[in-house]
């Protein structure tokens, strides 16, 4: 850390030499000069901050979306599992509520309705969840 002052304090001093010897006309240009110089230095820094930051949160990233991967009905799959159930109840369910003595095209609409309702509704509660694992996520 003292190297990087004492650099930055040497710049600034030749700054400050240089305003000296070229006179007053030339500060606005040198201050400009000395701020990129500065500002390029505080960048430099601040990438070098955030990339070690992310190295250490990287791996987790990686296993995390590993462990996903090998998983085909994981939890967040949860909305692709409604759908096929739905589906698979959906055909008998039809047969039953398309059958004349059970309301016929009203039964069919009633029962598909509520197989939409059901998707609809978790579906919705899937993307409640995520947002609020979004929320709660690594950047506090």
């Amino acid at each position: 850390m003292d190297t990087r002052q004492d650099e930055l304090r040497r710049d600034l001093d030749a700054t400050l030499q240089a305003r000296k010897e070229l006179g007053k006309e030339y500060e606005e240009e040198l201050v400009d000069s000395f701020m990129k110089r500065l500002d390029a230095r505080l960048d430099a820094r601040v990438e070098r901050s955030v990339a070690s930051r992310l190295d250490d949160y990287e791996p987790d990233y990686r296993d995390r979306d590993r462990r996903r991967s090998h998983r085909p009905w994981a939890p967040g799959r949860a909305g692709n599992r409604m759908a096929v159930i739905s589906l698979a109840f959906g055909i008998p369910l039809t047969a039953i509520a398309s059958s004349p003595g059970s309301g016929g095209f009203a039964g069919l609409l009633a029962c598909w309705a509520g197989i939409v309702g059901v998707n609809f509704a978790a579906a919705l509660g899937n993307r409640r969840d995520r947002d609020e694992r979004r929320a709660r996520g690594g950047w506090d």
